[in-house]
């Protein structure tokens, strides 16, 4: 072993350590710094998880920013988000108080009329308002709005549908899925060709694990990532994905470490 890679070892131990030390875990830290998580046309696509159904996303130059909520902090070394995905206007998704925290002077909104009758004009450069079906460009990607509902569809359920926007975003000809607040619909179950996918579960509010593993494996995304999974055993989610699609790349990661 060569004295240069002792001492580079021997530093990293030293961060870990110290990174420890303050408080600040070892998964945090690499959250700021991402992952990459899909390869595309146009250069990776990097995922910052932040917390629930918070995530960024960067790509091609561009900042995505998906149902930002919580303090600003979190954000901080993140960059202006150049587009902001909000999916519906429930609490753990929309936080006008976080929105009038971040730069959002630049950022396109995106969003279901639902939220847009929740937000002043004081948020953003422009906002993009979209039913379920439609299809619009931003910042050289394509988004199309999904239904997200809960089953047995009904006008009292939480999630009614066409209340909120899931999303398909294609990005250097890679798709990606954005379930949002949703169970596993009709809609879900016949998405194609989706490289990455996040899917939510969280009951009772979604889908259970086995709803959701259900429908992963009928859609067959390259990989998914389970996310807004409060409460839900996520290695069983997994474990049934692994069973009924091989195929399909689970990825686990901790969404409300500290």
């Amino acid at each position: 072993m060569s004295t240069r890679f002792r001492l580079m070892s021997l530093l990293r131990s030293v961060v870990l350590l110290s990174m420890l030390a303050i408080g600040m875990p070892a998964l945090a830290a690499h959250a700021a710094d991402g992952v990459q998580a899909l390869a595309t046309d146009k250069g990776p696509l990097t995922l910052h998880p932040i917390h629930h159904a918070s995530f960024v996303m960067d790509w091609n130059g561009r900042t995505i920013y998906v149902d930002p909520v919580g303090d600003a902090s979190l954000y901080k070394n993140l960059g202006a988000p150049d587009v902001v995905l909000i999916t519906h206007a429930h609490g753990d998704h929309l936080d006008t108080d976080t929105l009038a925290a971040l730069d959002t002077d630049a950022a396109v909104m995106v969003m279901p009329q639902s939220v847009a009758d929740k937000l002043d004009k004081s948020y953003g450069a422009s906002r993009l308002i979209m039913a379920n079906g439609d299809t619009t460009e931003s910042n050289g990607f394509e988004i199309h709005a999904m239904p997200m509902y809960n089953l047995p569809e009904t006008a009292e359920s939480r999630h009614p549908k066409g209340w909120g926007n899931g999303y398909v975003l294609t990005m250097g000809g890679k798709r990606i899925y954005i379930s949002g607040d949703t169970e596993g619909t009709v809609e879900m179950r016949g998405l194609q060709d989706i490289d990455l996918a996040f899917v939510c579960m969280n009951l009772p509010y979604t889908m259970g694990v086995e709803q959701a593993a259900d429908a992963v494996a009928e859609f067959k995304p390259a990989v998914v990532y389970p996310y807004h999974y409060r409460g839900q055993d996520t290695e069983r989610f997994k474990t049934l994905v692994n069973e009924a699609a091989p195929g399909v790349e689970v990825r686990l990661y901790d969404w409300y470490d500290g």
